[in-house]
């Protein structure tokens, strides 16, 4: 009687884990059931552009998102990931202005919008917060455009302006090379931050309502642009400099700024950001966004998982179907599902609104700006 006794408290005891793993996510569940979870950075497009089934074709069996594809994204995985809004990534590689980074620009936003008018009943194109509230409650994922890489512009704020008309919602400053205006953070840092007219690069992008991205910048150019935003800033993928010292993530003095400034850090699953062992896990993006938080608060964190432009991933976090889990680590961690909610979407949102709000405002006390680099910086100088 004694053994069956203990043979029965064991099982107790031994499923105890799962059941409070299925209640954290539960948990998880119904926060992401009501509040959209939106993605900064995904590199779909890219991928598309970049597969060997058919590059650049939408329409290549091997891209049906309503079938399982190579990629790390399809519709079934959003739909198990709870994914209500995302920034699909319009990149071109730095090496694409020797050879015209403003066309192969275009090309990645059509291929972007193709992807989302192929599928209507999923996606549609949001341009502004309230879009992805509407899209979000229709049933349907909201979908933004987000530049990688302000060398995409070719020092022009007439092209800024026609991309933003073409549906761009961010830009990321640098990508991986510095320009001309912006040193960027894994190049040569040449102009200590912004120059100028990198500076007004940033003024006219509050004008028009298009978000500041800041990953991939040095952290001069980090500080120089919120020195100069009038509207809150974002970081669609990157993480904690203060967790693990890598020159793409955020330094905490950085951190310390954001609740004046009212920017979010969307945190990535990119593994080397994430800590120098050979494996990241789950539990490594959990600490870099409670390392955020720690620091900046709960109004500043959001997801950027850079799902399609990452060859390893956390183990945990394969693909999109997996952001649920993250949640309910947290979850596990006490995280109430008012903070939750924040980190999953209502932080970016209040972000949008924002930006939306200061556009206005300088949109009445300003015209569009006419000013070159030329003027501002007396010239283009010359790369290494």
């Amino acid at each position: 009687m004694r053994r069956v006794a203990f043979l029965l408290f064991a099982a107790i005891l031994a499923g105890a884990p799962a059941r409070a793993q299925d209640a954290n996510l539960e948990l998880a569940r119904r926060v992401l059931a009501r509040t959209p979870l939106i993605d900064g950075h995904n590199d779909l497009p890219w991928a598309i552009r970049e597969s060997e089934a058919g590059p650049r074709d939408v329409r290549t069996p091997a891209h049906d998102l309503r079938a399982h594809t190579p990629f790390m994204t399809d519709i079934a995985r959003l739909r198990a990931g709870m994914v209500g809004g995302q920034f699909w990534s319009v990149y071109v590689p730095y090496e694409s202005v020797e050879t015209g980074a403003s066309k192969m620009q275009l090309e990645q936003i059509d291929i972007a919008l193709q992807v989302i008018d192929r599928y209507p009943d999923v996606f549609e194109l949001a341009l502004d917060a309230s879009d992805v509230e509407r899209i979000y409650a229709s049933g349907r994922i909201a979908s933004m455009l987000g530049m990688e890489g302000g060398h995409a512009i070719e020092n022009s704020l007439g092209a800024l302006r026609g991309f933003y008309a073409m549906g761009a919602r961010y830009m990321t400053l640098t990508h991986n090379g510095t320009l001309d205006w912006a040193d960027s953070a894994l190049d040569e840092h040449r102009h200590g931050g912004l120059t100028a007219f990198g500076k007004e690069v940033v003024r006219e992008m509050n004008r028009l309502g298009m978000l500041v991205d800041l990953s991939h910048t040095s952290p001069e150019t980090m500080h120089d642009a919120l020195d100069v935003a009038e509207a809150p800033v974002i970081w669609s993928h990157a993480d904690a400099g203060g967790l693990r010292d890598h020159p793409r993530n955020v330094p905490d003095d950085v951190l310390r700024r954001l609740p004046e400034n009212g920017g979010v850090v969307m945190v990535t699953f990119v593994p080397s950001f994430l800590t120098e062992r050979a494996q990241a896990t789950i539990s490594d993006v959990a600490d870099h966004i409670e390392h955020v938080v720690g620091v900046a608060g709960h109004d500043h964190v959001g997801i950027g998982s850079d799902f399609d432009g990452i060859d390893s991933w956390p183990l945990g976090l394969e693909d999109v179907s997996t952001f649920p889990a993250l949640f309910a680590e947290l979850a596990r961690r006490g995280w109430s599902e008012e903070d939750l909610a924040k980190l999953a979407g209502e932080n970016i949102l209040r972000v949008m609104r924002e930006a939306e709000a200061v556009a206005r405002r300088l949109q009445r006390e300003r015209p569009p700006s006419t000013a070159t680099i030329e003027a501002l910086d007396g010239g283009i100088m010359d790369r290494p």
